[in-house]
């Protein structure tokens, strides 16, 4: 049986759902960023869990050999047309180490973690990520804020994009926030489900630890102001140990 994202993330109505995501605002966060941590114009990027590709395609505009890798089939094949001689793209499971490859630096953006039913793979997703990074190389995940998500969540909101009405139901079960999307096309009902661990900053310390990494820099925002409890995210910069 397929895991919820393989399902969801492959189908053409996951991207008209999510359409209208700001564009500029990721790509101020992805330029602030790389002013702040004054990345090496030589430095090879990976976007793990980069979809349809469209911030590793902002990153490589910015003059980086740069690499996206999702296990959407659908989503790599949109985001192939996009490859030059220093962009690329292709089908990976974020928790199996990248062989014949390595970085200097990688994202994981936009809650692109969390997603498998059991802690212990998000272990899995560090150690492999270790052993394809640079010594001294850096990691950055952009996480949700648990503690603002479970505070502000909103249990029931309808949202009708390309004339088909989403409806939408969040709840917190077992560590996870779940959100049920549900809808009809066509004449057909459909029901598809999301579901994220509720990670906090003390749970990302003890995994990355674990993986063999140590944290430089905790984010609250896409302006990188410091982590609070009420920040809207919680972006995290951690750097691989030296062996």
């Amino acid at each position: 049986m397929k895991e919820w994202f393989e399902s969801w993330f492959d189908t053409r109505y996951y991207h008209i759902l999510y359409k209208n995501r700001d564009h500029s605002e990721a790509e101020l966060f992805i330029h602030n960023l790389f002013q702040t941590l004054d990345i090496n114009a030589s430095a090879k990027i990976l976007d793990l869990a980069c979809g349809k590709g469209r911030h590793a395609i902002f990153v490589n505009s910015l003059g980086y050999d740069t690499t996206g890798v999702d296990l959407s089939k659908a989503s790599i094949e949109k985001a192939k047309r996009h490859e030059n001689r220093t962009l690329r793209f292709f089908q990976h499971d974020m928790r199996d180490p990248i062989v014949d490859h390595s970085f200097d630096l990688v994202l994981n953006l936009f809650t692109s973690f969390g997603y498998f039913q059991d802690k212990s793979e998000n272990l899995k997703v560090l150690e492999s990520i270790h052993t394809y990074l640079n010594d001294d190389g850096l990691l950055l995940i952009d996480f949700m804020n648990a503690e603002k998500e479970m505070a502000e969540i909103i249990p029931r909101l309808s949202k009708k994009v390309e004339g088909i009405e989403f409806c939408i139901t969040k709840k917190i079960l077992n560590d996870n926030i779940v959100k049920d999307i549900e809808f009809e096309d066509d004449g057909k009902n459909y029901h598809f489900q999301e579901k994220v661990q509720l990670l906090k900053l003390s749970d990302f310390e003890y995994f990355l630890g674990q993986a063999g990494f140590f944290i430089l820099n905790r984010y609250g925002n896409y302006k990188l102001d410091e982590f609070e409890l009420a920040s809207d995210r919680l972006i995290i910069l951690a750097q691989k140990k030296k062996a």
